[in-house]
C-alpha cells in the first residue's frame, strides 16, 4: 500500500465516524484518478478548487496527473421529489376527506405520513418563492404575485443572491436538479430572451427546466412554455396534445436519462402542474370519467357536509372539530339556485375535478417511473395539495375566460350554457368555476385562496413518504408547520449544511425548520419545533404562536378587488384557541383581550423583522404600478425581423392610449398573407396581419366579441399599411383619484394602405387592463392561439417580404382642468387624494396598465364610478357591517 492509498483509506475509516458536514470526504477511488468524488463540507458554494496532488516535472514522463474529485452528495442521500398542486384547498382530495380521487396522494400518504396543520401563504408566487428557499415569502421579494410587484424589498419579485434556493445548494452539492411546470418566480419584467436570466430556474440553480414562466397557461396551446431559457411550441401540428401529460413525460424522460447516465447520482425534481389553476383543462377522457361519477349533483352545500363527515372518518380533523358556517350572505345556497345555475355550476365542478384526478394521474406516472427504476424506496417525495386555498377568482357565476373576468366582461349564465357549456375545458375556453364550488373545497375551513387570516385560503393537506425511513406507514402528523419548513426538511435528510456563502456572498439564514423529527413514530404526538407564523396579503394578516391565532377580519372578500377599506392598522382583529378549536369557529378575543394585545404585537416584530412593511391592502392599483420592463419609459419601437416570444412584462403596452402602427411590407407575385405583429389571442389580443393579401386589424376583446378592420387586396409590390387608433379616455392616471372612468373607454381605429384610409371603425369598448398573458408579443408568426379563428391558424407566418414596423405611443396626460375635476369629485365622495397627490399626478408620466397576470379588476368599469362610490361612502356613513355594506350598496346603484 503507498502514502497515498494508506491516507485515503485513513479517512474513509474515519469518515464512518465524522459528521459530512464537518469532513470533507473521498470515496474508494484513489485520490486524482478519473473515478474519484468527494463530498465537500458544503458552507462555502461553489466549493474552492481543489489543490493539485499530482507532480509536475519538465517533461510529461516525469510527471504525474491528478484529477479534481467529481463532487457528491453524502452517502446514502435521498433522491427528492417535490410536488406541489395550483390552487387546491384542503378538501380537494381523496386522501383528506374529499370526493375527488387522487390514488396517486393516497398512495404516498398510505406509503408514508399525512400532515393535517401544514400551511401555505395563501397565494401562488408568495408559497412558491418561500417553498424553494426556506424562507418567509417577503423576505425574498414575494409579498404578492410576480405581476403585483411594488418597489419595496419585501415585494419587488426578486429573489437577491444572499437566498440561494434548495436548486443551487443541492446541485453545487453534487445532486442533479430539474424543474417542471409552473415558473411563477420570475420578475414578468425579466422574462424575455433578453433576460437577465438569472431569476429563472436554470438561473437559480436548477439544471434543467422545463415549463411555463407565469401565474397560468392554456394546457392545450401553451403560449409561455419553455426549454431552460427557450421558448417552445411541442403543441403544433398534434390535435389532442395536453401540457400535463408532456410534463410527465419530459419528468420520466430525464429522470431515467440521469439513471442511464449517472445511477449513482441523487436527484432533485420539483414538478409543479398547472393544475388546479384556471384554465381547466383536462382531457375529455377524464371529464367524462368524472361526470359518470356524479360527484356534484347535490350541490356545493351536501358536498361540503360530505367532505366533512369523510375528514372526520379519515381522521384527517379531530372529532370535536366544528364545520365552520356556510357564508349565505355572501354565496347563495344550493337551493336557492335556478335549474340553469345549477346545470352550469355542476359542469364547471366536473371540469376543475377531472383536471385535479387527471394531474394526479400523470403525478402517479412519475412516482412509478420511480419504483420501476428500483429507486422509490430511498426518495424522499413531498406531494402538497395546493400553494394556496382553492380560487374564489371565479366569481359567483364561473367564466368561460378568466382573462374576460380579470377585464370585467363576464357573460350570464344563460349566455354561457348556450355558448359555452358544450366546450367547458376544452382549447375553446379559458374557464374557471362559482365561487361556491371554492369555498366548499376549502372545508372545514372558512374562506379561499388570497386569504391569509382563514384556513381555508392557507391550510394545505401535504403527505410525506420516504420508504427506507419512514415506518409509521399511513400514520397521520398534526404538528404546526408551514412551506418554509421544506428546504430545511430536504437539507437534513440529505445531511448536507445550509451554505455560509453562496458565490462569495453571505448567506441569510434559513428562517423554515425541519420536519424531520416528526418521520420518526415516537414523535407523532411531540409539540411541534415550528412555534410562530406570521401570514400577510394584502393587508389581510394574522399571527400564530404556540397554538393561538390572531387574524384579521375579512374586509375584502377575494372576488372583489377595489373595496374602500379603512387603513390596515385600524383593521378589526380576532382571536382563535387552535388548542380547542381546529377550525377557527369561534372568536375569544373579547374573552381573552390582553392575549390578543400581546398577538398583534408579536405581529408587528415579525412583520418588522421579514419585510412586511409596508403594508398595504391595494389589489387592482398594484396591477398598474409601474414596474421595471424593456418597454419602460419607451413610445417609439421598431422591429425590422421576425421574432416570437417577448412575455407582456416586457412588450409595449396598448391599453388605455393612442397609437399607431406602421408596416413596410413587399408582396410577391401570387401574393401574401400571415402575421405581422400580434399581442395576445384567442381570449384576448390584437393583431395586425395579411388574409390573401388583404389587410387586416382585428381586436378581440376576450372572445366575447371582436372588432375588426379590412383592406382591399394589395397587388404585388411594396406597400405601407397603417393602423392608427385614437384613445378617447384620459388613462390610467384617473386611477389615483379612485376613479376607473379613464381606462376601457372608447376610441376609433382607421386602417390605411399607402397613405388612404380603407376602413374606419369605433370601439365603444377597450380592454381596461391585461391581455390574455400567457401569450406573448410576436412578429413575422403567431405563436400560441390566433386572435381570430375565422381568419388564421397558428402559426401564420408571413409569406411576403417584412422590411420594417414601427409603433408609436401616444399616452393620455391629464390637464390642470382634468385634475381638478377629478379632485373635486373625489373629495365629494370622501375619499379623494390630496391636492399635492394631484399635482403629483400632472408632473409625472401616467401609471402604465400592466399587462401580467396577477389578482385582477372584477368589478365592472361600466358602472358609473361616480354613483357607486355615493353608495359605498352612505353605506359606509350608516355603519353597517361588510354584509350589509355590501347588500346596500347592490340594491343603491341598482
Amino acid at each position: 500500500m503507498n502514502i497515498r492509498t494508506g491516507i485515503a483509506a485513513l479517512l474513509l475509516g474515519s469518515a464512518a465516524f465524522a459528521s459530512p458536514l464537518a469532513l470533507a470526504q473521498t470515496t474508494v477511488a484513489p485520490p486524482g484518478s478519473p473515478a474519484a468524488t468527494i463530498t465537500i463540507p458544503g458552507d462555502q458554494l461553489p466549493p474552492p478548487p481543489q489543490k493539485f496532488g499530482g507532480k509536475i516535472e519538465n517533461d510529461a514522463t516525469d510527471s504525474k496527473p491528478y484529477w479534481p474529485a467529481r463532487v457528491v452528495p453524502p452517502k446514502g442521500a435521498p433522491n427528492v421529489l417535490l410536488i406541489i398542486i395550483d390552487d387546491a384547498g384542503y378538501g380537494v382530495a381523496s386522501t383528506f376527506g374529499g370526493v375527488i380521487p387522487t390514488p396517486a396522494l393516497d398512495r404516498i400518504a398510505q406509503n408514508g405520513l399525512r400532515y393535517t396543520n401544514f400551511h401555505s401563504t395563501a397565494l401562488c408566487s408568495p408559497t412558491r418563492a418561500a417553498l424553494i428557499t426556506g424562507r418567509n415569502h417577503h423576505s425574498v421579494g414575494y409579498g404578492v404575485v410576480a405581476e403585483q410587484a411594488t418597489g419595496y424589498p419585501g415585494y419587488d419579485s426578486i429573489i437577491t443572491k444572499d437566498k440561494a434556493t434548495i436548486g443551487r445548494i443541492l446541485t453545487d452539492n453534487g445532486y442533479h436538479t430539474a424543474w417542471f411546470g409552473k415558473n411563477h418566480n420570475t420578475p414578468e419584467y425579466q422574462a424575455s430572451q433578453a433576460g437577465p436570466f438569472d431569476q429563472w430556474p436554470t438561473g437559480m440553480g436548477f439544471e434543467y427546466f422545463y415549463g411555463f414562466m407565469g401565474g397560468d397557461t392554456n394546457q392545450w396551446e401553451p403560449g409561455n412554455l419553455v426549454r431552460n431559457t427557450t421558448p417552445i411550441y411541442p403543441y403544433l401540428g398534434k390535435p389532442g396534445w395536453n401540457l400535463m401529460t408532456a410534463m410527465a413525460d419530459e419528468a420520466i424522460d430525464y429522470m431515467n436519462r440521469i439513471n442511464a447516465l449517472s445511477p449513482d447520482t441523487p436527484f432533485m425534481i420539483k414538478f409543479a402542474p398547472g393544475a388546479t389553476h384556471a384554465p381547466h383543462h383536462p382531457t375529455p377522457e377524464w371529464v367524462k370519467k368524472i361526470s359518470d361519477m356524479h360527484l356534484f349533483d347535490q350541490g356545493w352545500n351536501k358536498l361540503r357536509d360530505q367532505i366533512f363527515a369523510n375528514q372526520k372518518r379519515l381522521g384527517v380533523i379531530p372529532q370535536n372539530a366544528k364545520l365552520t358556517p356556510w357564508p349565505d350572505d355572501l354565496i347563495k345556497s344550493w337551493d336557492k339556485l335556478s335549474d340553469d345555475e345549477k346545470k352550469l355550476f355542476i359542469r364547471q365542478a366536473e371540469v376543475f375535478a377531472a383536471f385535479a384526478a387527471y394531474a394526479d394521474n400523470e403525478i402517479g406516472r412519475v412516482i412509478q417511473a420511480i419504483d420501476d427504476m428500483g429507486k422509490l424506496d430511498n426518495t424522499l417525495i413531498f406531494y402538497i395539495e395546493g400553494d394556496n386555498g382553492t380560487s374564489a377568482e371565479g366569481q359567483p357565476n364561473g367564466t368561460p375566460n378568466e382573462v374576460a373576468m380579470f377585464n370585467q366582461a363576464n357573460p350570464s349564465v344563460e349566455e354561457q350554457l348556450k355558448y359555452f357549456y358544450d366546450v367547458w375545458g376544452t382549447d375553446q375556453t379559458y374557464n374557471h368555476m362559482s365561487i361556491g364550488w371554492a369555498w366548499a373545497f376549502d372545508t372545514p375551513f372558512s374562506w379561499t385562496k388570497q386569504i391569509v387570516s382563514h384556513f381555508g385560503g392557507t391550510r394545505q393537506g401535504m403527505a410525506i413518504s420516504w420508504p427506507a425511513v419512514i415506518k409509521d406507514k399511513g400514520g397521520i402528523r398534526s404538528q404546526f408547520h408551514h412551506v418554509i419548513d421544506i428546504v430545511p426538511t430536504i437539507l437534513e435528510a440529505a445531511r448536507i449544511q445550509q451554505p455560509k456563502i453562496v458565490d462569495g456572498i453571505p448567506q441569510s439564514p434559513i428562517e423554515g425548520v425541519s420536519m424531520m423529527y416528526t418521520f420518526d413514530a415516537k414523535n407523532a404526538d411531540a409539540p411541534s419545533t415550528h412555534t410562530t407564523q406570521y401570514f400577510e396579503m394584502f393587508a389581510d394578516r394574522a399571527i400564530y404562536h404556540d397554538g393561538w391565532i390572531a387574524s384579521t377580519k375579512v374586509l375584502r372578500p377575494p372576488w372583489v378587488t377595489i373595496a374602500k377599506l379603512p387603513r390596515p392598522a385600524d383593521y378589526p382583529w380576532e382571536l382563535y384557541d387552535l388548542r380547542n378549536d381546529w377550525t377557527q369557529s369561534e372568536d375569544v378575543a373579547a374573552k381573552y383581550p390582553d392575549k390578543l394585545k400581546e398577538m398583534q404585537a408579536l405581529f408587528m416584530k415579525e412583520a418588522e423583522k421579514y419585510q412586511v412593511l409596508p403594508l398595504d391592502s391595494s389589489v387592482a392599483t398594484r396591477i398598474i404600478t409601474p414596474r421595471p420592463s424593456l418597454s419602460a419609459g419607451r413610445t417609439s419601437f421598431t422591429w425590422t425581423r421576425p421574432m416570437t416570444g417577448t412575455p407582456n412584462g416586457d412588450a409595449p403596452n396598448l391599453l388605455n392610449t393612442s397609437y399607431t402602427f406602421k408596416v413596410d411590407v413587399e408582396i410577391p407575385p401570387g401574393g401574401a398573407e400571415g402575421m405581422l405583429i400580434t399581442q395576445g389571442g384567442r381570449f384576448g389580443g390584437y393583431g395586425f396581419y395579411l388574409v390573401k393579401s388583404k389587410p387586416v386589424f382585428t381586436w378581440n376583446l376576450v372572445d366575447l366579441k371582436r372588432v375588426r378592420w379590412e383592406g382591399p387586396e394589395l397587388a404585388p409590390g411594396r406597400h405601407q399599411l397603417e393602423f392608427d387608433f385614437k384613445y378617447d379616455g384620459l388613462g390610467p392616471a384617473t386611477i389615483a383619484f379612485g376613479n376607473f372612468s379613464g381606462i376601457g373607454a372608447s376610441g376609433t381605429g382607421v386602417l390605411k394602405v399607402d397613405g388612404a384610409a380603407v376602413a374606419t371603425e369605433k370601439m365603444e369598448r377597450t380592454l381596461p387592463l391585461i391581455l390574455q398573458w400567457d401569450e406573448s408579443l410576436d412578429i413575422g408568426s403567431d405563436t400560441g392561439t390566433p386572435v381570430n379563428d375565422d381568419d388564421y391558424s397558428t402559426p401564420f407566418p408571413f409569406t411576403g417580404k417584412l422590411n420594417k414596423i414601427t409603433l408609436d405611443i401616444d399616452r393620455p396626460k391629464l390637464s390642470p382642468e382634468d385634475i381638478k375635476r377629478l379632485q373635486e369629485t373625489a373629495r365629494a365622495a370622501g375619499d379623494g387624494p390630496s391636492g399635492d397627490a394631484g399635482q403629483a399626478v400632472a408632473e409625472a408620466a401616467p401609471p402604465e396598465v400592466s399587462s401580467g397576470i396577477g389578482i385582477g379588476l372584477k368589478q365592472k368599469v361600466e358602472l358609473h364610478m361616480d354613483k357607486l362610490e355615493t353608495c359605498r361612502k352612505e353605506a359606509i356613513a350608516k355603519k353597517l357591517g361588510l354584509v350589509e355594506r355590501i347588500s346596500f350598496v347592490r340594491a343603491c346603484v341598482k
